[in-house]
């Protein structure tokens, strides 16, 4: 027979050097440098890791992998435990005495004979073979020591275990305790039974993977007349290829064959040869455990080893920042800062008499904004800062509600049909005829929403344009924990708003509320693709804890953002001051020239003057609105770079945002499982 692995030197033996293992004082041993030292420290790890993402059943059968371990090593390194396993009537008991030189098994017609575990010791250099008896739960006078005291096989406990098939429960059980704590198994079949299915269906094919701490052995052999062995053991060898059972043969690790007979003696001396470079190498307990640890490890695969590559990719994490930009309405921003610029710089720029009409139309809108029909929406010419007060009511019926005043500007009107309109032009907004509200962002703040109207409404002077920020003018009731904390109607505690019939109000970022869930589902869904179902759980558990608290998160962005812009350009541009400088001085050639042209019609001056009078006027009262002209030209370009910084430092803002609150908790959970990918692959060999 080939031998199943190639011993060291006793002196290799007892220095630890090439093992796994260093004696410590109390006889046992201790795992020294990687292999399964690593593995065992990398299961342990992966449990801790794990405690909370996995149930405990899922984790129960490592952690017993991990006891058995601590308290096999606490245990005698030096011994091998063997146990012997068989049918009834196989002739393992036979085959036990065999092996010990004398009758210490009992052998018999009646079944099933053996009841309990017998043992019998060869002692080794250092006591511990009590340890391991008592952990296998052999009564004191079952163990007994071999006849010869042969010492080739110096070390070896041998167990005889009661029938694997006896009809006694209790004796089954005892064996299949046992089989998970022996070192290494021989089992015993006979000519008759080899075949049998209870064998190889409920204990070779299951235990496959402790092929290399495994022997078959075929007894009875002198009952086959002829070459009928050699066909049995060749059948035999085809059924536990069928098993998976790996064979020893060719000096490759696995499972060794023998023929034998233990009432002649045929071949028992081979097996004892076998069982002596077996023990000798000392290395049954640590292949046990490595395959105990590959059996845990491979149960545990499919929570563990994902199915594709995770990971959040760039795409969609810019995905995830343009959909919270579109949230908080950063385009549009933009474009209100853009058109905010071009407003003070015609301001700036504007002739005196363009800045008197602009202030004298002001005074009068709010003047008119105490009206009977309910109060105006817009915001003051000055500073964007607002009146602090917005209207709202029922576009289109002719009712009117009460609005309330939030600090800051931030206007609220749940039935309120309100438009973008510029500073100081502010008007209500025409876009949805039902009656029903059209959601959009007026120059000091945000009009809250009933339900969005798609489209532009026009307001304010020269019939300008307003862009409503309505999310893409989508509404409806979100499903998500985005969408169900803003279907609770949170509200700023700066103010709020309520139509006559007593609606509460609502926020006016609540248009966006479909984006916001929307964007947090889909990077939930990216990041958790292909993981498996535990980690996929505990990914978007991370991403809706952090949607909780994102809504107020981009309200308060969004507040900061206009609070910035409210008092327009930090630095005015020096250009605006000399064209100011130049509007004076047309101003006074306009005014210079108007009275020249007077005294010269009322004769007050020389008649024959006007002409002189006439220059300073024409020039004056062309070179003012031209210059005007001029200057809104030129302030195109930096009024769009402003627009594109306002929206820049928006968008940004709002992306850290998401980030902190959504992005980084579901990137923990991410590196939690790369965590313990890493020590599964570890645990497992792999």
């Amino acid at each position: 027979m080939e031998a199943m692995v190639q011993p060291r030197s006793p002196a290799d033996v007892e220095s630890g050097g090439g093992g796994a293992y260093r004696w410590v004082a109390d006889g046992g041993r201790r795992a020294v440098g990687g292999g399964l030292r690593g593995r065992l420290d990398a299961l342990r790890e992966l449990i801790a890791l794990s405690r909370t993402r996995l149930d405990g059943r899922t984790l129960e059968g490592a952690g017993r992998v991990l006891e058995t371990a601590d308290e096999r090593y606490r245990l005698s390194g030096e011994h091998t435990v063997v146990a012997i396993a068989g049918a009834t009537g196989s002739g393992k008991s036979s085959l036990f005495n065999a092996l010990a030189g004398a009758n210490r098994s009992q052998v018999g017609p009646r079944r099933p004979t053996t009841a309990e575990p017998v043992a019998c010791v060869w002692p080794g250099s250092r006591p511990g073979a009590d340890g391991l008896l008592h952990r296998l739960g052999v009564p004191a006078h079952r163990r007994h020591v071999p006849a010869d005291g042969s010492s080739e096989l110096r070390g070896l406990i041998l167990i005889d275990l009661p029938d694997h098939d006896s009809s006694a429960t209790e004796h089954r059980a005892q064996v299949d305790r046992m089989l998970e704590l022996v070192d290494a198994v021989i089992w015993v079949v006979d000519p008759e039974k080899y075949a049998d299915a209870v064998l190889h269906e409920r204990y070779l094919r299951p235990l496959a993977g402790y092929a290399e701490v495994m022997f078959v052995v075929l007894n009875q052999v002198d009952r086959l007349p002829g070459d009928a062995a050699d066909q049995v053991v060749d059948d035999l060898r085809r059924l536990l290829d069928e098993d998976g059972l790996a064979l020893g043969e060719h000096g490759e690790p696995g499972a060794a064959v023998l023929a034998l007979s233990a009432a002649t003696g045929r071949g028992v001396g081979e097996l004892r040869e076998a069982l002596g470079q077996f023990v000798a190498e000392r290395g049954a307990a640590d292949r046990r455990l490595a395959a105990d640890v590959d059996a845990a490890t491979e149960r545990l695969r499919s929570v563990y080893v994902a199915q594709s590559r995770v990971g959040l990719t760039e795409r969609a994490r810019a995905e995830f920042d343009d959909r919270l930009a579109e949230a908080v309405g950063a385009v549009a921003t933009g474009r209100a800062a853009e058109r905010d610029w071009l407003r003070y710089a015609e301001r700036a720029c504007g002739s005196p008499w363009s800045r008197m009409r602009m202030r004298m139309r002001m005074r009068g809108r709010r003047g008119s904004r105490w009206g009977a029909g309910g109060f105006g929406v817009g915001a003051s010419d000055v500073g964007m800062t607002g009146a602090g007060t917005a209207g709202a009511g029922t576009t289109g019926v002719g009712t009117t509600g009460v609005g309330a005043s939030s600090r800051g500007g931030r206007t609220r009107a749940e039935l309120a049909g309100v438009g973008r309109t510029d500073a100081g032009r502010g008007g209500v907004a025409r876009g949805c005829r039902t009656g029903r509200a059209a959601a959009g962002r007026t120059q000091d703040g945000w009009a809250a929403t009933g339900q969005a109207c798609a489209g532009r409404s026009s307001t304010g002077r020269n019939g300008e344009e307003a862009e409503g920020l309505t999310a893409g003018g989508r509404t409806g009731r979100g499903q998500g924990p985005v969408g169900r904390q803003w279907e609770a109607g949170y509200a700023r505690a700066d103010g709020a708003a309520a139509g006559a019939g007593g609606a509460s109000a609502l926020d006016g970022r609540a248009a966006a509320r479909p984006v916001v869930e929307h964007a947090v589902r889909t990077v939930a869904a990216e990041a958790a693709h292909g993981l498996p179902a535990p980690w996929a759980h505990a990914v978007r558990d991370a991403a809706d804890r952090g949607a909780y608290g994102l809504p107020e998160a981009l309200d308060k962005v969004a507040a900061e953002s206009e609070e910035s812009l409210r008092g327009g350009p930090a630095v005015k541009p020096r250009w605006w001051t000399v064209a100011a400088s130049l509007q004076g001085m047309l101003s006074v050639l306009q005014i210079v020239g108007v009275l020249w042209l007077l005294g010269a019609v009322t004769g007050v001056g020389d008649a024959t003057a006007w002409i002189s009078g006439l220059l300073p006027a024409v020039l004056g009262s062309v070179g003012g609105p031209a210059l005007a002209w001029m200057c809104r030209v030129v302030a195109r370009g930096p009024a769009r770079r402003y627009g594109q910084d306002a929206e820049r430092r928006l968008r940004s803002a709002a992306a850290a945002c998401g980030r902190a609150r959504v992005l980084e908790p579901v990137a923990a959970e991410l590196l939690r499982y790369r965590e313990v990918r890493e020590q599964y692959a570890v645990a497992s060999g792999v």
